[in-house]
């Protein structure tokens, strides 16, 4: 029997003969695609899909005033979200100087929570941060993916395609390996993705848990044995620009259920 770490070797050698592009799809394919029948129907069942008790969670957070406190997240977007900016949830990340450059939509709702809200700090992918992502984007779902490519984002957007290319840890693979040259191959189990990040934060069945995009690079990372990057790190933060750019068009799955 072939090992994962065998499997790995063999798609090591392969991606040294196969030019780049090879097997390159014409357009963005979601996750969703490859998935099984029954994992499908779970996903498009909210009471089946149980990526919805973040949305729960995050939907809790979103809606409370707390102890001697005047504001909360609904007071300005609505008890259920509706004065939320939809379009401008699917074009995160953005580009924004007065925040520093570079914005994930993490990093849009922590400020809001930490400057508008005065409330503590939270770190980036901290439980209650990823649900209050998690219930953001599901309130945007179905919108299609838009984030900018151009002025500002385009030498980041380069920074971040570089990082996919570029071989890491000590199997010596990129992103790409898997996710451009392989998709649709099985690999321990699994069929591999175009790695499309349209419906994160993403419930995975292996592992029980609501994944938030960068605790999925740094499974990535280790997986092939690479050094990981922290969450919220300039590395990861453009390999989502990148991740999300790739996936232009495509609506928005949060939560997606994905092995």
């Amino acid at each position: 029997m072939i090992s994962g770490w065998q499997n790995l070797r063999i798609m090591l050698l392969l991606s040294t003969v196969l030019p780049v592009g090879t097997a390159v799809a014409l357009e963005p394919v979601s996750g969703y695609a490859f998935m099984t029948p029954e994992t499908q129907t779970m996903q498009g069942d909210d009471f089946e899909n149980p990526g919805m008790v973040t949305v729960d969670q995050g939907e809790t957070l979103f809606r409370e005033y707390r102890e001697n406190e005047e504001y909360a997240c609904a007071g300005c977007h609505g008890d259920n979200g509706e004065r939320l900016d939809l379009k401008k949830i699917a074009s995160y990340p953005r580009y924004d100087p007065d925040l520093g450059g570079l914005v994930t939509l993490q990093d849009r709702v922590s400020h809001c929570w930490e400057v508008n809200m005065e409330r503590f700090p939270l770190m980036y992918d901290a439980p209650e941060l990823v649900a209050l992502e998690t219930y953001v984007r599901n309130r945007a779902r179905g919108e299609r993916i838009n984030v900018q490519t151009d002025g500002p984002m385009e030498d980041l957007l380069q920074q971040g395609e570089a990082l996919y290319q570029t071989r890491l840890g000590q199997v010596g693979m990129a992103c790409r390996h898997c996710h451009v040259q392989h998709q649709g191959q099985m690999l321990r189990g699994q069929r591999l993705t175009q790695g499309q990040a349209n419906g994160f934060p993403q419930y995975r069945l292996a592992k029980g848990e609501i994944t938030s995009l960068h605790k999925r690079l740094r499974q990535c990372f280790i997986s092939f044995r690479a050094e990981p990057f922290d969450p919220g790190s300039r590395e990861f933060r453009l390999l989502e620009l990148y991740l999300m750019s790739r996936g232009n068009g495509l609506e928005i799955e949060t939560p997606a259920v994905r092995v």
